[in-house]
């Protein structure tokens, strides 16, 4: 494995002590390189033993993380893949088969797998782009052990079902929800539900037809590509295209198919985003996510709404790219992936852009301030555009403890993609103690930058405000006396 360090930050971790919560934030940010995947055959088919062009997020269980990869394996329809994270026994727990050449080209357990896991004991659940036996995708689950694969389900496409599943499953008890980017009575996509062992499929909604010249309208939204969001009998998602301006919604809809509602319209240049691609995170009664353009720039945007459909809020543009080729930027461009939420702050990355136009990882609160790039992935070098940490990295992130997990779809040692890791550092440590009618807060003075700020409430979003007055140094820390109000406070540091 090979290790990367960029000097930049990450956000605060809660720790509990003496009842307060204090946070703390370091200057410091290694990228792991996980897995490499190997090079492919020529074409065609590209095929090599553990896959090519990873795109999904990743499912973590146990110290192991699984994914998909769209493309190589036996026979270039991408596989399903299991690694160590610390990089050690990688296995290929499925390679998808070959298609016909004939249309419809079809198999018996789907191709192309785009959207990634999700877990439910020893049982992982996924969706199958293309292939199955009518040529419109699968739905499949294979054990952990890698012990054959069962498809659940095959997409018959337009008008009578689903097709092209692009995103993840959820699951929740035995019944698992998903979408498809196409198919359905208008063929602009479905949302749909199955029992995990296959029977029960029901389409929960048909996207209606866009209407009007370019970019065409309606008033749900068309072409859903992302995860659903699950929250009591509530589903909520994105729709890539469709609206009242073309430009993609936010919907939300009962388990039961019921009330379809759209929570947003994005308007798309200059001053809303636009194509949201990716998923939704929930946190209290608001939704965070990405749309992958417009904005000031065209580039995209991340943004809040609440699940009402109140107050959308875009919490940062991403900005132009300069220069081609690379086009390059401070923040990145083009965020296709879902975020994920630790604490106050979201963590993501951007397809490309960034100081090599590969992509970077980056992170924001959730009011929309501190923005901050965290990581850039490298330039490519040679004529097949080989590094040490992959590029473009599309599938976003997951959390396990202190460290974020990923997937490149391409770059690495033979550009065929990586699976990295991001280790956020340990805080520096804030001590709190007693003294008479006082707390006394303390931390290290040599971690520069850093701030103490303090809430007498931890419900999303907090409002976190400055101490005053500013520390003393007290035997060699930095040391702030506060005299005990009768109101609980709770403290962070904060960079």
């Amino acid at each position: 494995m090979k290790t990367f360090i960029k000097s930049n930050y990450f956000p605060a971790l809660l720790a509990t002590a003496l009842g307060l919560m204090p946070v703390g934030q370091v200057t410091a940010l290694t990228l792991t390189t996980v897995h490499s995947f190997t090079a492919t055959s020529a074409c065609c088919p590209s095929t090599n033993s553990d896959g090519a062009f990873p795109e999904a997020p990743l499912v973590f269980s146990s110290n192991v993380l699984y994914g998909t990869t769209t493309r190589g394996g036996g026979s270039d329809n991408g596989t399903v893949f299991r690694v160590n994270t610390d990089g050690t026994a990688f296995a290929t727990l499925h390679s998808f088969t070959a298609l016909t050449s004939s249309s419809p080209r079809i198999n018996s357990d789907g191709a192309n797998p785009q959207g990634g896991l999700v877990s439910s004991g020893n049982m992982l659940y996924g969706t199958a782009s293309q292939g199955g036996s009518l040529g419109w995708g699968t739905v499949v689950k294979i054990d952990t052990d890698g012990n054959g694969v069962t498809t659940l389900h095959n997409f018959a496409g337009y008008p009578a079902d689903g097709g092209a599943p692009y995103a993840a499953l959820i699951i929740s008890g035995n019944t698992l929800y998903g979408t498809t980017y196409q198919g359905g009575r208008s063929n602009a996509g479905t949302v749909f539900k199955l029992n995990t062992d296959g029977t029960g499929f029901t389409n929960l909604y048909d996207f209606p037809t866009s209407l009007g010249p370019s970019p065409a309208t309606n008033a749900d939204g068309a072409n859903p590509a992302a995860r659903l969001t699950l929250s009591g009998s509530t589903l909520y998602g994105t729709a890539r295209f469709g609206g009242g301006f073309g430009g993609g919604t936010v919907f939300a809809l009962q388990t039961n198919g019921t009330a379809f509602t759209t929570l947003h319209n994005f308007a798309g240049y200059p001053s809303d985003g636009s194509c949201p691609f990716a998923g939704l995170v929930l946190s209290g009664n608001t939704l965070y996510g990405t749309a992958a353009e417009g904005g000031s720039s065209g580039n995209g945007t991340l943004f809040a709404v609440n699940t009402d459909g109140t107050a959308f809020t875009n919490l940062h543009t991403f900005t132009a790219t300069s220069g081609c080729c690379p086009a390059t930027n401070g923040d990145g461009a083009i965020p296709y992936a879902s975020l994920v939420l630790l604490d106050n702050t979201l963590y993501g990355t951007a397809r490309i852009g960034g100081k090599s136009e590969n992509g970077t990882a980056f992170k924001v609160r959730i009011d929309g301030t501190v923005f901050a790039n965290l990581y850039n992935f490298t330039a490519p070098s040679g004529p097949y555009s080989t590094n040490g940490d992959g590029s473009y990295p599309d599938g976003g992130l997951i959390l396990s403890g202190n460290t974020l997990y990923g997937t490149a779809y391409s770059g690495g040692i033979s550009a065929r993609g990586t699976v990295f890791s991001l280790s956020l550092p340990v805080p520096p440590q804030l001590t709190i103690v007693h003294s008479d009618a006082s707390v006394i807060l303390m931390w290290p003075t040599n971690t520069d930058g850093f701030s103490l700020q303090s809430t007498t409430n931890l419900d999303l979003p907090a409002s976190w405000t400055a101490v005053f007055p500013g520390p003393a140094i007290v035997n060699g820390q930095n040391a702030v006396t506060n005299p005990i109000s009768g109101t609980r406070q709770f403290y962070r540091l904060s960079q």
